[in-house]
């Protein structure tokens, strides 16, 4: 294999030249990625030098990046980094005991996107479902969603599913809240469910039937598939677009490093759920100029509850509770009596039901919505409601998403 090697100027050159020979590769070339210390002047490492990373690999096509550097020049942070950038040409990326590979990504004969995140409850789910409900105005499309509670075989929802279904699957034990059963009730779109289990830190899952999912997506001939991935789980499709989702919420360092550095590089826009701070936007930026949407969410009803005696269930933290409810009552004239962020806290979340008063349970679809808030509204004789997450934002984020379906649309087709 024809390899770039990254080598730094805290080691000799004798020392270095001899490593290069030992290697199990083709050196193309290498590239000197910082360190002075053992820089006498007119180093000869016996192969070419790139002038940087990128330069290397368009010049010099290499099959694999081997990294001989160490501490000082390059630490965790900065190879991760150094990773992500390898990752993103296809490549692996392999030290003295690390390997980095590139998810596998299959070519895909329909124009898509997909909506990817950088962890579990960024607000992932609701940009996919603002997204579908965007782009069906004027399209055909169909959105494939893969979740850890998903279907053995990929399942498609053709019509909106209803209170009564989902507690029916619930039933049979089936996660009732998966995600692709929350973007068909919620977005009116079709759906198909697929699951997966596992990831990696570049975002590959460990087990998914999604390429199965994406083939009966595309015998529908849609005009457009979206693709939902799954936490910081990556579609395993080669979209022609992408859109990241992350949270205001994650530590910086989180979002904008380890490798979650690849994901921000391979979309073409960003959404930030909350207020992104100045720091955040920075270190995005930092990353990868790429545009930046910051959004908040707000429950949206998908039925009336203007003077009803309300109990929302969401899986929201209760930081965020009082502005849950005063949105509520200002927008949608609900009279709230109790805000709850326990759908993933099935323990608490049962001892709340316990002692709630109110005419209507207005609920997420999400974690345990169905086999504890729906059947506590059944037994109780409740109403049950379910809650869309709703996107407010003063940017045009509807203008970039449609862009960006042009985007998808206008490349080239891979039979």
């Amino acid at each position: 294999m024809r390899a770039l090697v990254v080598i730094d100027g805290e080691h000799y050159a004798a020392v270095v030249r001899d490593a290069l020979a030992a290697l199990p590769y083709e050196v193309a070339a290498a590239w000197l990625a910082g360190g002075s210390e053992k820089l006498l002047g007119g180093e000869d490492y016996g192969v070419p030098l790139a002038l940087d990373l990128e330069s290397g690999i368009a010049e010099h096509e290499p099959e694999i990046v081997v990294d001989l550097s160490d501490e000082p020049v390059l630490g965790p942070r900065e190879r991760f980094r150094i990773a992500s950038r390898v990752l993103v040409h296809g490549l692996p990326y392999v030290g003295a005991d690390f390997r980095f590979d590139p998810p596998e990504l299959a070519p895909y004969p329909i124009p898509s996107l997909a909506v990817i995140g950088t962890g579990k409850r960024v607000g992932k789910t609701a940009v996919t479902g603002h997204v579908a409900r965007l782009l069906a105005r004027d399209r055909d499309v169909v959105v494939v969603a893969m979740g850890r509670g998903g279907p053995p075989e990929p399942e498609v929802a053709d019509v909106r599913p209803t209170p009564e279904l989902l507690l029916e699957l619930s039933r049979s034990g089936r996660h009732a809240a998966s995600d692709y059963l929350e973007t068909a009730a919620l977005a009116g779109v079709v759906t198909i469910g697929c699951r997966r289990c596992g990831g990696g830190l570049a975002g590959a899952p460990g087990e998914s039937n999604v390429l199965a999912g994406a083939a009966l997506a595309a015998e529908r001939g849609p005009d457009l598939v979206v693709f939902d991935g799954s936490g910081a789980a990556i579609p395993p499709v080669d979209v022609g677009a992408r859109v990241l989702v992350t949270s205001a919420a994650q530590p910086v360092e989180v979002v904008t490093g380890y490798l979650n550095a690849f994901r921000i590089l391979i979309s073409d826009l960003v959404v930030v759920t909350g207020s992104a701070a100045a720091q955040l936007l920075a270190a995005i930026a930092e990353v990868k100029d790429v545009p930046v949407v910051s959004v908040e969410l707000r429950p949206r009803p998908a039925a009336p509850v203007s003077g009803r005696r309300v109990a929302f269930f969401s899986t929201a933290p209760a930081s965020a509770h009082e502005t849950l409810r005063r949105h509520l009552e200002s927008q949608h004239g609900a009279e709230v009596t109790f805000v709850s962020g326990n759908l993933a806290r099935r323990e608490a979340l049962q001892a709340e039901l316990e002692q709630v008063d109110a005419d209507v349970y207005l609920v997420e679809i999400k974690a345990a919505a169905i086999d504890v808030v729906a059947e506590a509204a059944l037994s109780q004789g409740r109403e049950l409601v379910f809650a869309d997450n709703e996107l407010v934002t003063n940017d045009d984020l509807d203008r970039k998403l449609l862009a960006l379906a042009e985007t998808a649309a206008s490349r080239k087709v891979v039979a």
